[in-house]
């Protein structure tokens, strides 16, 4: 089996994965348009940012399963994957920490200016006075929007600065935030009135894009700290300058609309255009790379060695998104046997002939090799008939058909 590596991937999982049954293939460069035509005989394809497109899933004849080296999976055409029955997984939550400590390096960079005052000693000036004026974290109230492995720890390191941490997140209930010793906020315009500092760590999809808009700047008092670490889709760019502008909103992105692809070196951007003054609103900003320290790197790239491992060794895999969770086998068939080539076929032969949707297998051979026990859960239940055939072969030991729980 060969497996395609179509972005840049920590050197020690690169020699993990050559220890594997498995022929590596490096080709860090890719974009979406070649990765379209380098995808024949590969069984297994690891990616970062590389998009995988539909037409590069229907090119891929022999694809198995594609692993993103990170924690969402917009870039992958999954539906695409689903049709075909190829296996998408991720590596959530490896680069929390990596994302965390930069939010909190961005807090203070906000309160303090430290990018200003760094610029204006290397011009040759000594203002203190000018950047002296800080209020300082401790005691602030931080609003933190998603409250999954980024947003806890995020709120772990802002105790750490005396902050007071409160939470949204529409699976977050008062009782459960209690739990992790945070404040609760009842819907995200709720969270922003209640923030000195507002911190967005959401997943994108259609329910939260543009979430942080009008209604939430509005909702944050004049001249917050604001942070979006997370995706650009997510906050509404044109409101943000605004408030950046009217309230004097400080705000600090790592995520941008129509980011630089491919290896480009420029990106134009207006976001930056106010000036950092103590009294005024203004925007910081890092180049996409809240998840890149070394640290993040070699877990998330651990982490997708283990999702191929447990893949080539135990037929599982970890991670997995694309797997229904709904079930619709209503009967459950335990046939003891004895483990002999053909068996189980023959088994498999007689359920297909009478039609009967087989929606999972399992087979456990028992010690010496002698004999084994199959388990499949069935959508309709087997005739009589039917299991007069199964009992008919010699090496068919016994049947028990059972009626499986309704757990809708």
């Amino acid at each position: 089996m060969r497996l395609l590596i179509a972005d840049k991937l920590h050197p020690k999982a690169i020699e993990e994965l050559r220890t594997l049954p498995v022929e590596v293939i490096y080709e860090p460069e890719l974009t979406k348009e070649t990765l379209e035509t380098k995808l024949d005989g590969v069984g297994i394809l690891v990616v970062r940012s590389t998009e995988v497109t539909e037409t590069a899933i229907e090119n891929a004849k022999q694809l198995n399963l594609i692993v993103r080296a990170g924690t969402e999976t917009q870039t992958i055409a999954v539906a695409a994957a689903s049709r075909r029955g190829i296996y998408v997984a991720n590596c959530p939550g490896k680069n929390a920490s990596a994302v965390a400590e930069l939010a909190l390096g961005m807090l203070i960079a906000l309160d303090r200016r430290i990018p200003d005052a760094v610029r204006s000693l290397r011009e040759g000036r000594w203002e203190r006075t000018e950047y002296a004026k800080a209020e300082g974290l401790a005691g602030r109230r931080l609003g933190i929007a998603g409250f999954g492995a980024i947003g806890r720890e995020v709120a772990a390191r802002a105790k750490g600065f005396g902050m007071i941490p409160v939470v949204w997140s529409r699976g977050l209930g008062a009782n459960r935030a209690a739990e992790f010793g945070v404040q609760h906020a009842t819907s995200i315009e709720d969270l922003a009135k209640k923030s000195d500092a507002f911190s967005v760590h959401l997943a994108l999809s259609d329910r939260t894009a543009n979430i942080v808009g009008k209604h939430v700047f509005d909702a944050l008092p004049k001249g917050a700290l604001f942070l979006n670490l997370a995706r650009a889709g997510l906050v509404d760019y044109t409101e943000l300058r605004r408030a950046v502008r009217e309230k004097g909103i400080r705000a600090a992105l790592d995520v941008y609309p129509d980011e630089p692809k491919g290896g480009k070196k420029e990106y134009a951007t207006d976001l930056f255009d106010a000036p950092a003054t103590a009294t005024g609103g203004f925007v910081y900003g890092t180049p996409h790379i809240a998840a890149s320290t070394d640290q993040a790197q070699f877990v998330i790239a651990s982490e997708t060695v283990r999702v191929i491992r447990h893949f080539l060794q135990e037929g599982t895999v970890p991670n997995v998104v694309n797997v229904t969770n709904a079930r619709h086998a209503k009967f459950q068939m335990v046939i003891r046997m004895v483990d002999k080539v053909g068996t189980f076929a023959n088994v498999l032969a007689v359920i297909k002939r009478h039609g009967i949707n087989v929606e999972e297998v399992t087979n456990t051979v028992f010690e010496g090799g002698v004999a084994s026990t199959a388990r499949l859960r069935l959508v309709t239940r087997p005739s009589e008939g039917c299991l007069a055939e199964i009992r008919a072969f010699d090496e068919v030991l016994h049947i028990d058909v059972v009626t499986l729980p309704n757990l809708a």
